[in-house]
């Protein structure tokens, strides 16, 4: 089974930028559509974006349009969340996941996403 794993989250200020990578190990990454949740504390855990196996079609929740940029590379098994403009309601802890065949608003399901990485800690300060 494939697993995955964050890295590249900490801490920054209001307007700052950071870059989430999530590294894949197996062999069947090209096969997924791969998707960024986030939870803070006290909260369900959120959809942020998902994209597609070829990396043509991309959809964002509404409140990171125009500021988040997921993107990947197939060859090298990643998947990035670009996030500028970060607001303080960004904090989480982001995770990265995989599911098959999810299209559109399909994909923003928490349940539809078969494999889940272990999270990294994104804190926006004020």
């Amino acid at each position: 089974q494939m697993q995955l794993v964050e890295s590249g989250g900490g801490l920054v200020q209001a307007g700052g930028s950071l870059r989430l990578s999530c590294a894949a190990s197996g062999r069947t990454f090209s096969s997924y559509t791969m998707g960024w949740f986030r939870q803070a504390p006290g909260k369900e855990r959120e959809f942020v974006a998902h994209i597609s196996w070829n990396g043509i079609s991309t959809y964002y929740a509404n409140s990171v349009k125009g500021r988040f940029t997921i993107s990947r590379d197939n060859a090298k098994k990643l998947v990035y969340l670009q996030m500028n403009s970060l607001k303080p309601e960004d904090t989480a802890v982001y995770y990265c996941a995989a599911g098959l065949s999810l299209l559109g608003a399909g994909g923003v399901h928490v349940g539809n996403y078969d494999i889940w990485g272990q999270g990294t800690q994104v804190t926006v300060s004020s």
